[in-house]
């Protein structure tokens, strides 16, 4: 089989006390397309996910499963799929029972947020460090609109602006990197920005800075 692997840890932090953390692994295929696996603790909401999600060799989506519990109770566990008019999901949730959902763009969503940190890192995969400083992705898809992804899962869909701020080297647990320097720009109710550091083609995730919960989320683990 040709493929690579990168496995890694990112610690949740709240004004530098660990309230969380997720395990992740990535596969790149010879053909470019990518899938991950995350588990994600938060001890402060006491929630637990776990996400499977693939993209292709341009990174768009294809098909994600996502599991979510909260208090050791299940929320709901759904099914994603992703083409060229849009999203579809099959699931179950705790709020709404048996669900069946289809949302058509005319278009392939260009990414998908199912909330573990590397997910949010992968949005910048469709940012053309070529082209503006500040661009918007539109009509992204979300398995929940909530700031923890709490709810659902279920199909969702947003804009998302986002702004390069360049090169710098960067510190975390896991090391020293060169890293690019992202920002979400977030509208209300959000009043701050999301910062996101990743490194290199592959988007390995480095660092967020979330300041609306004095909380960031940094890599602590690294195996290439």
């Amino acid at each position: 089989m040709q493929h690579a692997t990168v496995r890694g840890k990112i610690l949740y932090l709240r004004e530098g006390e660990e309230t969380g953390r997720e395990w992740f692994t990535v596969t790149k295929h010879g053909d470019g397309a990518r899938t991950f696996r995350a588990m994600c603790e938060m001890d402060d909401h006491e929630l637990l996910r776990d996400v499977t999600y693939s993209v292709g060799p341009e990174w768009q989506p294809r098909d994600c499963f996502v599991r979510l519990s909260i208090h050791d109770q299940l929320v709901g566990t759904t099914w994603f799929r992703f083409d060229d008019n849009g999203g579809e999901c099959e699931g179950f949730t705790r709020a709404e029972g048996r669900i069946s959902q289809r949302i058509d763009l005319g278009h392939r969503p260009p990414s998908f947020g199912a909330h573990p940190i590397i997910c949010d890192i992968w949005h910048l995969s469709q940012f053309d460090k070529a082209g503006p400083k500040e661009q918007t992705l539109v009509n992204i898809m979300m398995s929940s609109n909530e700031p923890d992804g709490g709810s659902g899962p279920m199909l969702e869909r947003r804009n998302l602006t986002i702004e390069y701020r360049g090169q710098k080297q960067l510190t975390v647990p896991a090391g020293t990197f060169t890293a690019d320097h992202f920002a979400f720009k977030l509208k209300p109710p959000h009043p701050a920005h999301e910062e996101l550091w990743c490194m290199g083609d592959d988007l390995i995730p480095l660092k967020i800075a979330y300041p609306i919960y004095n909380a960031t989320y940094e890599l602590a683990e690294l195996e290439i």
